[in-house]
């Protein structure tokens, strides 16, 4: 049944006339990135309410050893797994438009993605709450924290989405518009429960395009939404479905 839904897919892929693929934690567990929701989860571990934008603006020195040991620390030591590979290779031989993603890990880029839009924004970058600058994260040392501004010695947060942040026009903008040029969604380690970005897919399901899912668990998508769902790894599966596509 696996083969026959995974063939099914491939040749999906394969006729299509656009295809994205929409990602989210379950991509980069395999890289060593925990999810943040379910056991074990960055939210099991810590309050979010520390990571709503007003607490941090108001609380930086307790947020920022935080965000340093959940996401600089850990995202550090990630690399790209299969599962990104595979999609940089689908996009390279012309059978992916491009990558949605909610992950901040900035996997997908070194995996080889070129068109990727970063919904909730990426660490690879602070922005200074004071003067506004923006700073590559990779120049910024997290030994004293909250790290100050290189310009004008104010507050840097990272450049990702907070609680009761808003999605920024740009890319909310591209990520809406290469979504309603599509006719394939691939979904990949995701469950759609956060919103406004879990509603990416149903753009391409409401003009008539197929879904295609893996996750290692069902999700909101799988039954009743999803046309094909492929339980497993993205790691295994991901891969797999790359080589029958592109063997087609």
């Amino acid at each position: 049944m696996a083969n026959h839904a995974l063939d099914n897919a491939a040749r999906i892929l394969g006729q299509a006339r656009c295809t994205i693929a929409f990602t989210g934690a379950g991509i980069s567990v395999e890289s060593g990135i925990p999810p943040f929701r379910g056991p074990g989860g960055v939210w099991s571990k810590y309050d979010p309410a520390m990571f709503e934008k007003a607490y941090f603006k108001q609380h930086p020195q307790e947020v920022w050893p935080l965000l340093k040991t959940i996401f600089y620390d850990t995202l550090a030591r990630a690399r790209p797994n299969p599962a990104h590979y595979a999609l940089a290779d689908l996009e390279a031989a012309g059978r992916l438009a491009g990558v949605i993603t909610q992950n901040i890990d900035g996997l997908h880029q070194a995996a080889g993605s070129r068109t990727v839009h970063e919904y909730h924004g990426s660490t690879r970058r602070m922005q200074c709450l004071a003067c506004r600058a923006f700073f590559d994260s990779a120049s910024i040392s997290l030994e004293r924290l909250p790290p100050p501004c290189p310009a004008c010695g104010g507050t840097l947060k990272p450049d990702f989405i907070f609680f009761s942040e808003p999605i920024p026009f740009e890319v909310h903008r591209a990520a809406t518009d290469l979504a309603q040029a599509s006719d394939v969604c691939l979904i990949v380690g995701t469950g759609g429960e956060v919103m406004p970005a879990g509603r990416i897919p149903h753009l391409v399901k409401s003009a008539g395009g197929t879904v295609i899912e893996i996750n290692l668990y069902e999700t909101r998508y799988s039954y009743g939404f999803s046309d094909i769902f492929l339980q497993g790894k993205a790691g295994t599966l991901l891969p797999e479905l790359a080589e029958k596509t592109l063997a087609a």
